[in-house]
C-alpha cells in the first residue's frame, strides 16, 4: 500500500562526510559509498572532498573527473534512500500577529512537495508503513500544516474517538475528581477513611463534619500541588513531549512521538487536539500520583494531587485559548510566546502558563 523507500534528511547527508561513513547524493538519491572508497579508480581523495554533498555538478565536470556509463551503474549499487524536501516553515524571524489565522494547507500540493503524509488520509497507518528517517520525520513534523477540519489519525471511528477532545471535556472530567480528592484530603486530616471502593461517597456525606483546621491544611497542600504542576508542565513538555533527539530511529518510536505530541506540532491549530483526551492524561498522571502516595501520607498526597489536577485543567484550557481565543494583555503575551514555540523555535519556550521555568532553566524564547 505504501512505498518503503527510505527518505533521508539533508542534515543526515552532511553528517556522513568522513572515511568512516561517506555519503553522497545524486539526482535526489543518497548513496553510502564508504565501502567503495578504496576501489574508486580516481582514489578516495576526490570522493572525500565531496563527502556529505550533492555530486551532480562534479560528475558532469570532465575537468574534475570524467565518468563512464558504468560508473553510474556502479553508483546505483550503493543507493540507500532519497533526499526529502528541505523547505522550512519555522524560521527565526517569525513574529505572531494579534489576529494570527494561517491559511489552509493545500493537502495535494503538500504531499507532492514533501512526500511526507497525506493530510486527506488517516495519518498513523501512513507513518507506520512509511520509511522516514528520524531526522526527516522531525524536520517535517515541526513544519506546521493547517486544515479546515480536524486531521484524522485512525481509520476506524471506534479508535479515532479516543484521539480527540473538545476543550470543555477537560474541566468536566477532571475538576470533579480534583474536588473529590480535596474533600478526601480534608477528611483524612480529621480521621482515617476506608478505601475508595469500600465507601466512595463518604467524603461527600462528611462535608458537614469538616472544621476550618483540616480545610486550611488541605489548602496548603493544594497550593503546593499548584506549584508542583507548574514544574511538571515544563518537565513533561521539554523532556517527554520534546524527547525528539533521543528517539530511537524506529517506526514504533516515531509513531509514539507523533501520538504524544508530534501531531500537535504538525497541525498546531487543530481545535480537537489542543487538550489531552482523558485517557492520555490518565496514563501520564498515573505514575506521578503513585509516586505521591509513596512519598506522602494520604491526606497530604490527596491535597497535592487535587491542586496539581486543578492547575492541569487551567493549563489545558489556557493552551486551547492561546491558539484560538482573543485574550487580555498577559494571556495575549503568552499567546505570542507559545505560538513562537511552534513557528519560530520549537527547542525553546516550553512554558505554556508562564515563562518562569524557561527563565530558570535558560530556555526562554
Amino acid at each position: 500500500m505504501y512505498k518503503r523507500v527510505r527518505i533521508l534528511d539533508v542534515d543526515e547527508l552532511s553528517a556522513h562526510a568522513s572515511s568512516l561513513s561517506c555519503w553522497i547524493s545524486y539526482k535526489g538519491k543518497v548513496f553510502d559509498i564508504t565501502n567503495f572508497l578504496q576501489d574508486h579508480p580516481g582514489g578516495d581523495d576526490i570522493l572525500l572532498k565531496y563527502a556529505g554533498q550533492d555530486v551532480a555538478m562534479v560528475m558532469k565536470d570532465k575537468a574534475e573527473h570524467e565518468h563512464s556509463d558504468s560508473a553510474y551503474d556502479i553508483l546505483d549499487e550503493y543507493v540507500i534512500g532519497r533526499l526529502g524536501c528541505t523547505e522550512n516553515i519555522v524560521r527565526d524571524d517569525w513574529e505572531a500577529e494579534d489576529d494570527f489565522d494561517p491559511d489552509a494547507t493545500d493537502a495535494v500540493e503538500d504531499l507532492k512537495k514533501h512526500q511526507f503524509l497525506d493530510l486527506q488520509q488517516p495519518l498513523l497507518p501512513q507513518l507506520w508503513y512509511a520509511n522516514f528517517s528520524k531526522a526527516y520525520y522531525l524536520r517535517q513534523v515541526h513544519q506546521p500544516r493547517h486544515l479546515s477540519d480536524s486531521a484524522r489519525l485512525f481509520g476506524p471511528d471506534y479508535l479515532e474517538v479516543f484521539t480527540k477532545a473538545k476543550w470543555y471535556v477537560v474541566p468536566i472530567f477532571w475538576l470533579p475528581i480534583a474536588f473529590y480528592l480535596f474533600l478526601r484530603s480534608a477528611l483524612q486530616f480529621t480521621t482515617p477513611l476506608p478505601p475508595f471502593m469500600v465507601d466512595p461517597t463518604l467524603p461527600l456525606s462528611g462535608i458537614v463534619n469538616l472544621s476550618p483546621d483540616p480545610i486550611f491544611k488541605t489548602l496548603i497542600c493544594f497550593f503546593i500541588g499548584n506549584f508542583v504542576w507548574t514544574l511538571l508542565e515544563y518537565t513533561f513538555h521539554r523532556f517527554l513531549f520534546h524527547v525528539d533527539y533521543y528517539l530511537p530511529d524506529k517506526p514504533i518510536f516515531l509513531l509514539l512521538h507523533f501520538l504524544l505530541h508530534g501531531v500537535h506540532h504538525y497541525v498546531p491549530m487543530d481545535q480537537l487536539r489542543l487538550v489531552m483526551p482523558p485517557p492520555l492524561f490518565a496514563m501520564l498522571e498515573w505514575p506521578m500520583t503513585r509516586l505521591a502516595y509513596k512519598i506522602f501520607p494520604l491526606p497530604i498526597a490527596n491535597g497535592i494531587i487535587s491542586g496539581a489536577f486543578t492547575f492541569y485543567v487551567l493549563y489545558d484550557c489556557m493552551h486551547y485559548a492561546l491558539h484560538h481565543t482573543q485574550l487580555p494583555a498577559y494571556l495575549k503575551e503568552m499567546k505570542k510566546y507559545h505560538l513562537a514555540h511552534h513557528y519560530k523555535n520549537f527547542d525553546l519556550g516550553f512554558g505554556v502558563t508562564s515563562k518562569v521555568w524557561d527563565i530558570v532553566f535558560n530556555t526562554v524564547l
